[in-house]
C-alpha cells in the first residue's frame, strides 16, 4: 500500500493575524489527517516540529515513500499584507507524478475553499520541499495566514481540510475513499490455500503478501466484496470471502 512523506510546516515564528502560528496549525491538520490516511491504508511516515526543512527532506530520502506532502500556509510579500487570498499547490514541473498529485488536490480543494477560482496548482523551482525530494512532491499553501478572513476559513476547517486532502491522495493512488473505522480482528479462511493481499481491491492488482490459512488478521475496513487488512506490518485488500471475523 501507498506510502507518504507528511511534513507539516515547522515555522513556529511565522504568526496568524488571528493569534495562530504555523506549525500549530499545520500540525493539527497534520494530526487529522492520520486516521483518515489509516482507514484507507496509506501508511504515513511523518516529521517533527523540532525537525527543519532541510532534515525533513533528507528523512524523507532516507526512506522509500511514494509521495512527498508538504503542508503549509501562506503570506503576501511586503507591502500586500492581508490583502491576498487563495491556495496554492506546488509541484516540479518535470514531475508528472507531482503534477497529477497536485492538479488532484487542488481540485479538491476548489470543493472547499470559500472562492474556489483562487485555487491553483503551480510549478516550481524554488521551494526545496519540492525540487530536492526523491519521491514525488507536493507543498500546499492552503491560505494567506496573514488576511483575516482566510486565517479564520483556515483555523475553522481543520477537520474538513485533513478529511478532503486524504480523499484526493486516495484518487492519486487509484483506491476507494473510506471512512475511520472500528478495527476487527479475523482468521483466514481459505481452506489450504494462501490469501493473497492485494494493493488495490482488484483481481488484477498486484499482490504484496500472502497469508496461510489460520493466520491472524486486523480487518481495518471494508469495500464492496473486500476487506483492507492489516497483516504483521502490511495493508493489503484481500477477498472478503476468504477472511473470517472473530
Amino acid at each position: 500500500m501507498p506510502i507518504i512523506y507528511l511534513s507539516p510546516s515547522t515555522q513556529e515564528f511565522n504568526p496568524y493575524v488571528n493569534g495562530e502560528n504555523e506549525e500549530a496549525v499545520m500540525n493539527r491538520i497534520a494530526d487529522d489527517m492520520l486516521p483518515w490516511l489509516e482507514a484507507n491504508g496509506i501508511q504515513a511516515v511523518r516529521n517533527t516540529p523540532e525537525m527543519t526543512a532541510a532534515s525533513s527532506i533528507a528523512a524523507s530520502n532516507a526512506g522509500h515513500c511514494d509521495l512527498h506532502l508538504s503542508l503549509h500556509s501562506n503570506a503576501a510579500p511586503e507591502g500586500q499584507e492581508g490583502t491576498l487570498r487563495g491556495s496554492l499547490v506546488f509541484y516540479y514541473p518535470t514531475s508528472a507524478q507531482g503534477q497529477r498529485a497536485a492538479q488532484l488536490i487542488a481540485q479538491g480543494l476548489r470543493d472547499i475553499y470559500p472562492l474556489p477560482e483562487l485555487v491553483e496548482a503551480l510549478p516550481t523551482t524554488t521551494l526545496g520541499e519540492v525540487v530536492r525530494t526523491r519521491a514525488p512532491a507536493v507543498l500546499i499553501e492552503f491560505a494567506y495566514h496573514d488576511n483575516a478572513d482566510d486565517a479564520a476559513w483556515l483555523v475553522s476547517h481543520e477537520e474538513v481540510i485533513a478529511q478532503n486532502v486524504v480523499r484526493s491522495l486516495t484518487r492519486y493512488f487509484g483506491i476507494p475513499f473510506l471512512s475511520p473505522a472500528s478495527p476487527l480482528p479475523a482468521l483466514v479462511d481459505t481452506e489450504g490455500s494462501a490469501l493473497n493481499i492485494r494493493r488495490r481491491p482488484s483481481l488484477s492488482a498486484p499482490v504484496t503478501a500472502r497469508a496461510h490459512d489460520g493466520a491472524y488478521l486486523t480487518v481495518v475496513n471494508r469495500w464492496e466484496g473486500w476487506y483492507l487488512v492489516r497483516y504483521g506490518c502490511l495493508t493489503g485488500y484481500a477477498s472478503a470471502d476468504y477472511v473470517t471475523l472473530l
